[in-house]
Parts: structure tokens; sequence; C-alpha cells
């Protein structure tokens, strides 16, 4: 084992007054390493909704019934809370592997030379909704499951899930000036994908809260709407969202359109397929668990998916030396071609 350094008095005041910077001017991380840190981020991010919905999905909400501590008198979880509270309190514990990683990507993207401010505050912007969410998923507790926090706690989940991915892609890329690979038509269309795909998952959470799968063994107040009919709307919605999705696959295969958007398109599809699938399914089998968590995490990649898409239709090179934007991806293909 190699020996650790000895850090001076001026070193130690460093690393106390600010340790991200001690630690970039100590350590510059590989472009892959930055790109690995970004990723686990978003993983985890879709980790804590999957295991999330578990815990409603068990019935274990309420298995700590308080919020910062367990119970009254208990940091941890008891024996006499049985299964539920172990699953609630092992919930809440990976918050902190989330804590975790989000940290490792605030690190690497403060620590990568040259210096890339958006990518820092895009990493701290991650840590922010953490926290915030942490604090809401709380305040879910004390009001016992109400249907509408529970709403808003995966809303921003999922918000967390799109800056994580945002972040993940913006570390493939330089910091020059976005350019567009597609004519502004097909963004539009993008656009309207994106904003469709937003309602689809905001009315997939009015499905959950008048739902059957309350989030505890015990009566728990639910949104006063027709589940049935809801249910038909979020179903709607997701065919809106496929017949966009194809409808841009078909554009871009008209238009010529470089190879990211197309894959990313066709991947997305695919996707959707799956989910409508899973959907039906599961409506017609009075939602099994194990499908509404399958269900909850295709919309999870589903998002990214549109996410991505959205990202794909432009590039933004390395900075070359001279200054000017590097071309780089489909731009030099193009250019080669």
């Amino acid at each position: 084992m190699g020996r650790v350094p000895n850090l001076n008095r001026a070193d130690a005041v460093a690393a106390v007054r600010s340790p991200l910077a001690f630690i970039a001017a100590r350590w510059t991380p590989r472009p892959r390493t930055v790109q690995r840190a970004a990723f686990a981020a978003l993983v985890m991010a879709v980790v804590i909704v999957v295991t999330g919905g578990a815990v409603r999905l068990t019935g274990s909400g309420l298995g700590c019934p308080t919020w910062p501590t367990c119970t009254d008198d208990s940091l941890t979880t008891t024996r006499a809370m049985g299964v539920h509270g172990a699953i609630e309190f092992g919930n809440r514990m990976l918050t902190y592997v989330l804590c975790a990683a989000v940290g490792w990507a605030i690190v690497a993207a403060r620590a990568q030379k040259p210096r890339r401010r958006e990518l820092t505050r895009l990493s701290w912007a991650q840590f922010w909704i953490v926290m915030g969410n942490a604090v809401l998923g709380g305040i879910v507790v004390l009001v016992g499951l109400n249907p509408y926090t529970v709403a808003c706690h995966f809303l921003l989940s999922t918000a967390l899930i799109t800056v994580a991915a945002v972040t993940w892609q913006r570390t493939h890329e330089g910091d020059a000036a976005p350019r567009p690979l597609v004519g502004a038509a097909v963004r539009q269309l993008v656009w309207f994908l994106v904003a469709a795909s937003a309602l689809l998952i905001m009315v997939g959470t009015v499905v959950t809260g008048a739902g059957p799968h309350a989030g505890d063994t015990r009566e728990v107040p639910r949104i006063q709407i027709d589940w049935a009919t809801v249910a038909k709307l979020h179903a709607v919605l997701a065919w809106i969202v496929v017949t966009l999705t194809f409808a841009l696959w078909f554009v871009l295969k008209a238009v010529d359109a470089p190879r990211g958007p197309l894959s990313r398109t066709r991947t997305l599809f695919g996707l959707l397929l799956a989910q409508g699938v899973i959907g039906y399914v599961q409506y017609f089998t009075h939602l099994p668990e194990a499908l509404v968590a399958l269900h909850m995490l295709g919309a999870c990649l589903i998002w990214i998916g549109v996410v991505r898409v959205l990202l794909s239709l432009r590039e933004r090179p390395e900075t070359a030396p001279d200054g000017l934007p590097a071309l780089s991806g489909e731009a030099a293909e193009l250019t080669k071609a």
C-alpha cells in the first residue's frame, strides 16, 4: 500500500475552505471517468424511482410513519415494524447511494480540464433536486401519502432524470455553440413529441393517484376521479406519443437525417411499443404489482429516450486550437461524404 502524503497547513486550510477546488487542483479525470460518473447518477435516478414504486406497491409507504426519523423513538426501523418498515427504510437509505452517485458526478465534472462550468452546474442541479425531493418525500409521509404530494414527488424525480440525462449527454460533447442537424420543422415536431410525452407522464400520476395501489395497507386518500376513465385518457395520450414518434421517424428518413436522430427515434419507438403491451396487459389483468413496477421502469426509460431524441437534433463539437468549432460526429461524416 502506497504512502499517504502529508498535507501541510496551507493545504489543509485550502481543503477545508474549498474541497472541490482542492481536489480539482490535484486530479484530472479522464473523459471516460466523467462520462461514467454522469451515467451512474442517471442510473441511480431511475433506480430510486423504481424502488420508490416498490414501496408503494408493497403497501409500505407508511412503513416508517414519520420523518426524518423512522418512528418517534427510533432513527431506524425496528423489528416490531416488520417487513414494511424495512422496505420503506431501505428506500430511504438508497437516497444516500443516489447522493454518492451525484456527488461523484459533481467532483468529476469540477475536476475536468479544461474546466466546464455548465457541466458542473448541471451536476449541482441534480444535488439540489435530490435534496428537494428528499424533503418532499418526508412531507408525503407526514401527510399520510396524500396522492397529490405523491404525484409531485414522482414529477420531481422525473425532473432529476431529465437533468441527469442532459448531463450525461453533455459529457460526450464539447462546449462549442450547438449546431442543428435537422431543419426547423423537424425540431418543432420533436417539441410536440416532448410536450405530449410530458403530458402522458402527468396523466399517469393521476392514474396512480386514483388507482387501487394506494401505497399502504391502511386506508389512504385517493384522487376522487373515475380510475377507468383517466386510464383510457392515458392510453389515448400514449397512442398520440407513438404516432408522433412514428411520424418523426418517417420524416427523418424522408429528409435523409443523420444517423444519431434516426437511431434514437427507432429506439424510442421500440420502447413505446413494449410499454404499450405492458400497459394493456396490466390493465386487463387488474394491475398486478410486478407489471406496474415494470411499467414505471418503462416510463423512466421512455422519458430518457425522448430527451435523448431532442438532444440528438444538434451537436456541440469540441473547440479547435484556433478557437473555432472543430468538426465532429455527424457533421464530420457529412463533410467527408
